[in-house]
């Protein structure tokens, strides 16, 4: 890529729609609205034009163009906007008409926000914001991200950054003009002075717990347990699609299957794993593997049991933070029988919680769960085929992740890499407040203000530059 060639792409949704805008950037892009529609409208004004393909003549469409002059524009280029009718044909043939025109050519993803991004248009955090916004899949991950793209973190960042050029010009004046008359001999105590408040405040961000990582990546909600225990079914209930097999086979969901939900305009990802078992199948090995591996990460796990089968050994579990056992198909359990007692394979279905067989399998399952599930902080009861105590099971989820994101929608920090710099510029303020010496202080004031840069994309970012504009799609 060059940037000085002038760029154009769809920046609308996939066609078929109503409308469809084409954006084009770069220093001929005056040259190609004009190759199309005959005439510059004026500045940032509207206007309807008849597009022509410059090569034949032939009428493409009836359009509104808009004409933004750089720099005043979003990518402080020269830009140009083209709002079409958004049919395909209509589509191609405006792109192919652009496409032949000299020194035009297809963005690459990303590319429209990049430049605006090196013309100084945004800052990286911005960009970042820029991307959440697009991505967000609820309301407060929405609200979060259009915070970030305004300023959230950047504004902050930028203002720390210029406090810390104060306090290095003040250093700097202690050891370059320490003899100069009008140069206070205590002219270092302020700068120490300046680190020592930038450290708290910098402290203090950093001591969130990650709760705006957490809104970005969304609760992480597991379920979990043997075969043929209701896992998928549940995930369906809740996800209300067949987003997963139901199969009265053990062993048929091998692989993690991922649902993106929205409970209560909070992010929440289901992850339905492979039941947890001793099998000699070595895909099914796998499968228990991968479940227990990523159960293991989820910020809940609902482990479900089936208290119509027989009574199994204790498997290995997840060792998640929080574990809510689910006991499902309560609608098929006995009259009388009330979880978690089990039956027994010889007397399957026949046990009432006043049976003394019944009493001792409960004995047994509560002996075993002491260690199983000692960071358990829930049970239900449910169906998760006729719904019964389903919608109680679903408050706690909704309640849950609203305790769990409680605070992050005034984050300031939503990346891993805005935390890596500013833990760099708080360690180097540290190493700042105990240097032995005005020349130390100066270099550590220096690194932590290279530290903020970094963050916001003014200095030495380029080797993270590809990994964040990736993610764009061709047309932003």
């Amino acid at each position: 890529m060059a940037a000085s060639d002038t760029i154009f792409a769809l920046s609308s949704g996939r066609p078929p729609s109503a409308i469809a805008v084409v954006r084009i950037s770069g220093p001929r892009a005056g040259d190609a609205l004009k190759a199309l529609a005959g005439k510059l409208p004026s500045p940032r004004q509207a206007g309807l034009a008849r597009l022509r393909d410059p090569a034949t003549g032939d009428v493409i469409d009836e359009a509104l163009v808009l004409w933004f002059p750089g720099p005043a524009s979003e990518t402080g280029e020269d830009t140009a906007e083209l709002q079409l009718h958004g049919g395909r044909a209509v589509i191609a043939a405006t792109l192919a008409a652009l496409s032949r025109v000299e020194g035009l050519r297809l963005a690459e993803a990303g590319e429209f926000t990049r430049r605006a991004f090196e013309n100084g248009k945004l800052d990286l955090t911005a960009v970042e914001g820029l991307a959440d916004l697009i991505m967000a899949e609820t309301e407060a991950q929405r609200r979060l991200a259009w915070r970030q793209l305004k300023g959230l973190l950047g504004n902050r960042a930028e203002a720390w950054r210029q406090k810390l050029i104060q306090a290095l010009a003040l250093t700097e004046a202690a050891i370059d003009f320490s003899d100069e008359g009008d140069v206070p001999a205590d002219v270092l105590w302020p700068a120490l002075d300046i680190a020592r408040e930038l450290k708290g405040e910098i402290a203090a961000v950093l001591a969130d717990q990650g709760r705006g990582e957490r809104l970005r990546d969304g609760v992480i909600v597991a379920i979990a347990g043997p075969p043929n225990a209701g896992k998928s079914t549940l995930l369906n209930r809740i996800a209300r699609r067949e987003a997963a097999i139901v199969s009265p086979y053990a062993g048929t969901t091998r692989d993690v299957i991922e649902v993106h939900l929205d409970l209560g305009g909070l992010p929440v990802t289901l992850l339905d794993t492979a039941g947890i078992r001793t099998t000699d199948d070595p895909v099914e090995i796998e499968g228990v593997r991968r479940a227990i591996d990523r159960a293991g990460g989820a910020d809940l796990v609902l482990w479900i049991e089936d208290p119509t089968r027989p009574l199994a050994e204790p498997t290995e579990k997840p060792a998640a933070p929080a574990v809510w056992r689910i006991h499902n198909k309560i609608d098929l359990l006995p009259a009388g029988c009330e979880p978690p007692f089990r039956v027994s394979a010889k007397n399957e279905r026949s046990i009432g919680p006043n049976n003394s067989l019944g009493n001792m399998v409960n004995e047994r399952l509560t002996a075993r769960n002491e260690q199983l599930f000692s960071n358990t902080e829930a049970e239900f009861s449910i169906s998760a085929v006729t719904g019964q105590g389903f919608e109680a099971l679903l408050a706690a989820l909704t309640r849950f992740a609203g305790e769990f994101l409680a605070g992050a929608e005034s984050a300031l920090l939503t990346r891993e890499r805005h935390r890596r710099a500013l833990q760099e510029t708080e360690q180097a303020l540290d190493r700042a407040l105990k240097a032995k010496s005005e020349e130390l202080v100066a270099e550590e004031l220096r690194l932590a203000a290279q530290a903020l840069g970094r963050l916001t994309g003014r200095v030495d970012v380029e080797d993270i530059l590809d990994a964040i504009f990736r993610d764009f799609c061709i047309g932003k």
